[in-house]
C-alpha cells in the first residue's frame, strides 16, 4: 500500500492547494458562501469540487488494484497520469469557466484512468474467478 499512499499524498496537496485557494478568494471577495456571482470564485470552487469528486474514486480502485498485487510499474503509470489529470484540469479550469485545453485534457484523462483501473479490476477478478479455476 505504499504505492497508493504516495499518490493519496500528493493528490491531498494538490486538493489542499485549491481549498486554500478557495479560502483566500472568499476573504478577499467577502464572499462566505456559493460564488456571489464571481467568476474567479465560481471557478476555484468548481476545479476543488471536481477534485473531491473524482480523486476519491480514483485512489480507491489505485488500492485495490495495488491489493490486487498489481505490477508496481502499471500503479504508477495510473498514479503518474491521474496526477497530470488533476493538474490539468485545475490549471484549465481556474483560469476559465469556458473550455479550455488543460480542462479537456484534465477531465479526459481522469476518465480513462478511472476506467482503465476499474477495467483491469474486472479483468483480474474474471482471471481468478471463471478462466483460472477451469484451468486447474
Amino acid at each position: 500500500m505504499r504505492i497508493t499512499g504516495l499518490y493519496a499524498a500528493l493528490l491531498a496537496l494538490i486538493t489542499l492547494a485549491l481549498a486554500v485557494r478557495v479560502m483566500l478568494l472568499r476573504k478577499r471577495t467577502g464572499i462566505g458562501l456559493g460564488d456571489g456571482g464571481d467568476r474567479d470564485v465560481a471557478c476555484a470552487v468548481r476545479s476543488h469540487g471536481n477534485a473531491a469528486e473524482y480523486i476519491p474514486l480514483a485512489l480507491i480502485l489505485l488500492l485495490i488494484l495495488e491489493l490486487n498485487q498489481t505490477l508496481p510499474l502499471l500503479l504508477h503509470v495510473f498514479g503518474i497520469a491521474l496526477l497530470v489529470a488533476r493538474l490539468a484540469h485545475a490549471f484549465g479550469l481556474s483560469r476559465s469557466p469556458a473550455y479550455s485545453a488543460g480542462r479537456a485534457i484534465g477531465a479526459a484523462l481522469s476518465l480513462i484512468v478511472i476506467a482503465a483501473m476499474a477495467l483491469m479490476l474486472i479483468w483480474q477478478y474474471l482471471v481468478i474467478h471463471l478462466i483460472a479455476p477451469s484451468l486447474v
